[in-house]
């Protein structure tokens, strides 16, 4: 749940970039002439340094979203703005509406491989391919090609109003649709301003020889683009990419700004090593998700962060070791309870079916797993949070010598 409300966040920021932009144009008149420059060379000046940016952290799909982005404002520059009554220019209009839609959809869908080798060359290659077809069109005047593309499917309205073509319509949507699914999906930035990108591009081109609206916008469009890399980037940063909570780096920082009550609990698998020599990694990290999905559930105001290995830290600012003790009980015993299903013939064989009995699974081939809970909070002889830890940490070791399994201060 935590996860997912943090996946609807991250929309509020291509939302506020696209209502500053339409804020620019809005305040046009008001800005100073001396940045009349940014307004025509602006997207280009965001491409170079959010390629940069991309370049640096190794993520090739923003980096084909970028070059797609400043090559359809190119494309607006050179044909678009002087009209759409040229051949050419219907051409490379058609073609911005239906491939841009396409390629950001694609990359939303696709997964991230770098930039420097041969999957960013065989992605950079389909979208040359694609200029090379609008450019073969435009030259060869393959009218019947362009005039299909751009006839009305439908007539009643809205679908017969605006200048983008029924076609291009079609594809925004669809693009829409694959971008903010994939968004919820991966939970990543980038995704999100993939699908923000696509708003922008669309408000942009349906006003396709206004040059101020083209510009401001594609610009916002990158500048979503380059922000969300660095999201993404401190999201990794900060999270543990297996269990997808907090990581021990995220808990240090927080530690440092704590106040003067709190409390700590340091969360060990019991028996980890066999359970992994016994049924294999793979159901060893199965295990490690489930155990960190349910100790991010903790009451109490816990927040639940992964120190290493199959150890975890919930940090219970704000409360005394008695206020938390309950929530660690119930913990303790909520995974206890909890029975893991392995790959056998009772075993449902349909994902939605065994999401249905997770918890509940009763089959031969199912197993349980405990933890031991070692807790410290702050006192006058804990005076930091390293001894707090320490503390908890010679808790847990008491926890395991008393049998495993249990809460111990």
């Amino acid at each position: 749940m935590r996860g997912f409300v943090w996946s609807l966040s991250l929309f509020a920021i291509p939302v506020a970039f696209i209502a500053a932009a339409f804020a620019l144009i809005f305040y046009n008149t008001a800005l100073p002439s001396s940045l009349g420059g940014l307004r025509l060379y602006g997207p280009y000046i965001l491409f170079a340094l959010g390629g940069a940016l991309t370049l640096a952290f190794n993520r090739g799909l923003a980096l084909l979203a970028l070059i797609v982005l400043c090559g359809a404002y190119g494309a607006q520059q050179v044909w678009l703005k002087q009209g759409l009554d040229a051949f050419p220019a219907r051409t490379v209009y058609i073609a911005l509406t239906l491939f841009v839609p396409l390629n950001l959809a694609a990359f939303a869908l696709m997964r991230e491989r770098g930039t420097l080798n041969g999957h960013g060359a065989l992605r950079l290659g389909a979208i040359l391919l694609q200029v090379a077809v609008t450019a073969g069109v435009a030259m060869t005047g393959q009218a019947e090609a362009v005039d299909w593309a751009y006839q009305k499917f439908l007539d009643p309205a809205p679908f017969s109003a605006g200048r983008i073509p029924q076609l291009g319509i079609a594809l925004i949507g669809f693009g829409l649709l694959i971008t903010m699914t994939m968004a919820l999906v991966k939970r990543s930035a980038v995704s999100v301003a993939l699908a923000g990108a696509l708003v922008a591009f669309a408000i942009a081109v349906h006003v396709p020889t206004a040059s101020l609206t083209f510009s401001v916008f594609t610009a916002m469009a990158e500048l979503m683009v380059a922000v969300a890399v660095l999201q993404d980037t401190f999201h990794m940063a900060f999270r543990d990419e297996l269990t997808g909570i907090p990581s021990r780096r995220a808990l240090n920082e927080r530690l440092a700004g704590l106040g003067r009550v709190y409390t700590v609990a340091m969360v060990d698998v019991d028996h980890f090593k066999t359970f992994n020599d016994t049924f294999g990694h793979d159901l060893g990290d199965q295990v490690l998700k489930m155990i960190a999905a349910h100790i991010a559930g903790v009451g109490g105001s816990g927040t639940a962060y992964r120190y290493g290995g199959e150890e975890f830290t919930i940090l219970f600012p704000g409360k005394e070791t008695e206020e938390s003790m309950p929530h660690l009980e119930a913990l303790r015993a909520q995974i206890e309870s909890y029975r893991l299903a392995l790959r056998a013939s009772d075993r449902p064989k349909k994902a939605r079916q065994g999401k249905r009995q997770r918890g509940g699974w009763r089959g031969r081939n199912a197993v349980s797993v405990t933890v031991s809970i070692g807790v410290a909070g702050r006192n006058d002889r804990l005076d930091t949070p390293q001894a707090v830890i320490e503390a908890a940490d010679r808790a847990l070791y008491r926890a395991k010598d008393k049998g495993r399994n249990r809460v111990s201060q």
